[in-house]
């Protein structure tokens, strides 16, 4: 079985749990001098830095969440100089403003180690020739696998997103043997393939596929392999985080997390105790090495559980299994994080719709469509030319806020329920 790091990947439990404690309690006084947010939080929280002695302390630390990064925007939660930082990325929040990330030289080394050694747990070496079909830019899942896979040593074909049948011809053309994209948009590329006369499975050398940023299940894991003849492996990480980080091993049988760089925790999302191994919670994620924006226990909100046992593989580090879903209200379309204040904050824009609309999420083919049902005011005017005007220009406010486009579709007033409590803004009708 190959191992990047043989001797951090297959650590006893003990001296993983050891190492957790000592990079813990440095980190708390790390931020706890260096930044003013966390100061601030730790003492209306009652905690110093002296009072964590251990990761069995991590219960006396407060929370943070995406919230806090948008209180803070652009950098309020750093704990470095600008001159320390090497680079950013951003999300786009449910305002429209970013949330900011912020990364030292470090970091950035410690993200593209991250992916080195889930790479090679996914059966990648030097060898391999990996295309990368995420989005470049400030979404951080082109250029986060593109430095894990230099760090392997492996050759990169950074084609980004799009341009399928390029794509498909560089896929053919230079032997690609790995892939890293959306599970819907490698759905998509085995049918425009077959349309241009090739088969993925029997014209390419591609055996491998890193799928994630997006919500996929067994089912469709073994639709894909089945179709492609490649081994399909889960990969999980957010924006916050670092964007893409953990990969499932030859086993696939949940993502490895570096436990020498992250801590853990699966909460009840009501009590904020620890559930019991195994079993669904709430995500919470320490940051044990970051620099630039180190996270205290930061609520992912993603639902999902751990396994702690060895695996198969031989790696001791516990293993984050299939997300079983979000504990907020964002949906993930094409890969992009989604929310319904994104869409509210649009459409505010415009008086000639009112503020009821809904979501409605679906499938055309392998590829998540996205359409947004809005009601129309009587100050439009009864001319058909302005009628398509006005859904030109929403859909394109939409596609810059959201990075993807949704298409508008207009009904008649009081056609969108009302809801006393929490109004429902989506319906999601896609199958995984």
């Amino acid at each position: 079985m190959p191992y990047w790091k043989p001797e951090i990947e297959t650590m006893d439990p003990k001296d993983l749990r050891q190492m957790q404690s000592e990079k813990l309690v440095k980190l708390v006084k790390y931020v706890y001098d260096r930044s003013p947010f966390y100061k601030k939080r730790f003492d209306e929280f009652g905690v110093k830095p002296e009072d964590i002695k251990s990761i069995d302390d991590i219960g006396k630390l407060p929370f943070t969440k995406k919230q806090d990064l948008r209180d803070t925007y652009p950098n309020g939660m750093f704990c470095v100089k600008n001159t320390d930082v090497v680079r950013y990325h951003a999300s786009s929040g449910t305002t429209g403003k970013p949330t900011v990330v912020g990364y030292t030289q470090n970091d950035l080394d410690a993200w593209a180690e991250s992916l080195a050694r889930g790479m090679t747990a996914a059966g990648l070496t030097q060898d391999d020739i990996i295309q990368v079909s995420y989005g470049y830019g400030l979404f951080t899942g082109g250029l986060g696998v593109h430095y894990g896979s230099e760090k392997l040593g492996a050759t990169t074909l950074p084609t980004s997103s799009g341009n399928t049948e390029r794509q498909i011809t560089l896929m053919k053309d230079l032997d690609v043997t790995a892939i890293c994209c959306t599970p819907s948009y490698f759905s998509y590329l085995i049918e425009a393939a077959e349309q241009m006369g090739c088969s993925i499975k029997n014209d390419t050398k591609l055996r491998v596929g890193i799928f994630g940023a997006e919500p996929w299940s067994e089912s469709l894991r073994k639709r894909i392999e089945e179709r492609s003849g490649i081994k399909a492996y889960d990969v999980f990480g957010t924006s916050e985080l670092s964007g893409p980080l953990f990969i499932e091993c030859e086993m696939q049988e949940g993502m490895h997390i570096w436990s020498d760089m992250f801590l853990f925790e699966i909460l009840d999302p009501e009590t904020n105790e620890p559930v019991p191994d195994g079993e669904v919670g709430e995500l919470v994620v320490t940051t044990l090495v970051k620099e630039a924006l180190p996270l205290i226990r930061y609520r992912v909100g993603d639902l999902a559980s751990l396994d702690t046992s060895v695996c198969k593989c031989g790696r001791t580090h516990p293993r984050l299994m299939r997300l079983k879903g979000r504990s907020d209200d964002m949906v993930i379309v094409r890969g992009i994080n989604v929310f319904p204040g994104q869409v509210e904050y649009v459409l505010v824009k415009f008086p000639e719709v009112s503020p009821h609309f809904m979501i409605i999420l679906d499938r055309d083919g392998e590829m998540d469509s996205m359409k947004v049902q809005v009601e129309l005011t009587d100050m439009v005017s009864d001319k058909l030319d302005d009628y398509y005007k006005l859904k030109s220009r929403i859909e394109h406010e939409l596609k810059s806020i959201l990075n993807l486009y949704a298409e508008v579709e207009f009904v008649a007033p009081g056609t969108i329920p009302r809801s006393e409590g929490k109004a429902k803004r989506v319906t999601d009708n896609r199958t995984f």
